[in-house]
């Protein structure tokens, strides 16, 4: 590896990492506003065209290699091995997993068909797991690792008619926690994050008002990225096990109450 080609300015200057779900909407992002403060980004997706061209134009506007595809089915161990050791043999090394990719299903627990269950909850869940078993080994060997599990609000509070989607986000925020207390003695740090409303291609086609966000709107992808910029670099280094929120408010309480 020639390190000599590491932005060296950056707030995440020289750190390997990977993000499943990366070539587009929040994962994308990530991927942009971690490259361009100075990381290497390891592109895990299955969209291989989307992902390969994200990559090749974050190369092309920073005039280094900021960015490697490769291709994650995130229910595959195989798959996640072999993204961790792309990171390793291409970059040298990994410093922080950004457990990113995520579907959406509805339905409550009587309308909800079993299949649906079972995709989101290896999607959701079981994939965030693999990521985390597959890239521990690695993180462990960084000076300074973080691992960031996007969760969502409903990670945090009942959503009606998502049954299998708030379940497997829930999970997230369990396992996250139970994770920090693990791996605190390795250095690894292990956070989840929970976006309320963002514009992105997995949320257009929702039809939902904002009078629940003090806010009054949805959050756009960067920043939601700004909190896993954090995150990523060291200066969250004493910053492991929390769920945070960031969702302009909505679960601050109920904004649609109207007292007198």
């Amino acid at each position: 590896m020639n390190t000599t080609e590491f932005n060296t300015s950056g707030r995440v200057a020289g750190k390997v990492v990977l993000i499943s779900g990366a070539a587009q909407g929040m994962g994308a992002s990530h991927a942009r506003v971690l490259a361009a403060a100075g990381a290497r980004a390891v592109i895990g997706d299955l969209q291989q065209e989307a992902g390969t061209a994200l990559a090749r134009e974050l190369n092309n506007s920073l005039g280094r290699t900021a960015a490697h595809f490769v291709k994650l089915d995130v229910t595959s161990f195989e798959d996640w091995t072999a993204a961790v050791g792309a990171a390793v043999d291409i970059f040298g090394k990994l410093d922080v997993l950004v457990n990113n990719a995520g579907i959406y299903t509805p339905g409550n627990v009587e309308e909800a068909s079993i299949e649906d269950w079972n995709r989101t909850i290896d999607i959701d869940l079981t994939g965030t797991f693999l990521g985390m078993k597959a890239a521990v080994p690695a993180l462990r060997r960084a000076q300074s690792s973080s691992i960031i599990n996007v969760s969502s609000i409903a990670g945090l509070t009942g959503f009606k008619n998502r049954a299998a989607y708030a379940a497997a986000k829930w999970g997230v925020q369990g396992l996250t926690k139970t994770s920090a207390m693990d791996l605190g003695p390795d250095g690894i740090r292990v956070n989840s994050i929970h976006p309320g409303s963002v514009e992105t291609p997995l949320t257009a086609g929702l039809k939902r008002g904002f009078g629940q966000v003090p806010a009054g709107r949805a959050a756009q992808a960067e920043e939601i990225s700004s909190l896993v910029l954090y995150l990523a670099s060291d200066e969250s280094r004493f910053v492991s096990g929390a769920a945070i929120a960031i969702d302009g408010g909505e679960t601050a309480g109920n904004n649609l109450r109207q007292d007198s």
